[in-house]
């Protein structure tokens, strides 16, 4: 981490040392959904060159940041205890971007990581809490995430969820939704959200259980 030093004692600027190289914080974030091998990493990071990502791996590893952990058939690197610090940071920037996202390239990706940290980022335990227990299948794009929330808490998994309350499907528009552009029954009738199965009125209760309000970037 020396040569990239900025020579200054501030916590803010050994953060910078440890996680701000390009990359650095989408692979801690991949890794807060949980363990990963190398090749999971790369397919969740499409955009990253084999080279910077071995890189990256080396200098977290370095800073105590992740670290690899043998299984029977190779090797899944995973957040260390100090690495797991950074989940409220990588939440909070998610938040803080959020405001700013404005609409997809056509040749953005969402991944099922990226998803599962958006959705985490989204949710609102307080209002989990007050609402009763609800179940959601999430097809956005080619993800589908299996989505259980019950007494304030959210549990994402990959896959289908057998019995959900509410199955749909969506595209990048489901922003508009979590956002407050779009109610629910506007985003059905728009098309942009997609009931599949079961109850159409859960919709409303997702908004509301997963709600970020967008707000316009301040102006330069």
């Amino acid at each position: 981490m020396g040569a990239r030093s900025y020579g200054q004692y501030c916590g803010v600027v050994t953060a910078l040392e440890l996680v701000g190289e390009r990359w650095a914080l989408l692979i801690v974030r991949d890794l807060l959904v949980g363990p990963r091998r190398y090749t999971d990493l790369k397919a969740g990071l499409p955009r990253i060159p084999t080279n910077i990502l071995a890189a990256r791996l080396k200098e977290l590893q370095a800073g105590g940041v992740i670290r690899r952990v043998p299984l029977a058939h190779g090797l899944v690197y995973q957040l260390t205890e100090f690495g797991r610090g950074l989940e409220d940071v990588v939440l909070a920037l998610g938040r803080w971007g959020f405001r700013a996202m404005g609409e997809p390239d056509p040749a953005d990706v969402v991944t099922a990581d990226s998803l599962t940290i958006a959705l985490r980022t989204a949710f609102r335990p307080g209002v989990a809490a007050a609402l009763p227990a609800a179940s959601y299948e999430a097809r956005i794009g080619d993800v589908v995430l299996a989505l259980d929330v019950a007494d304030g808490a959210l549990t994402v998994t990959p896959g289908p969820r057998p019995g959900a309350g509410l199955t749909f499907a969506a595209g990048p528009g489901i922003h508009s939704v979590i956002s407050g552009e779009v109610s629910p029954a506007e985003a059905i009738e728009r098309g942009v959200v997609e009931v599949l199965d079961g109850d159409p009125a859960l919709l409303d209760r997702f908004a509301a259980t997963f709600h970020l309000a967008a707000e316009p970037a301040p102006a330069a």
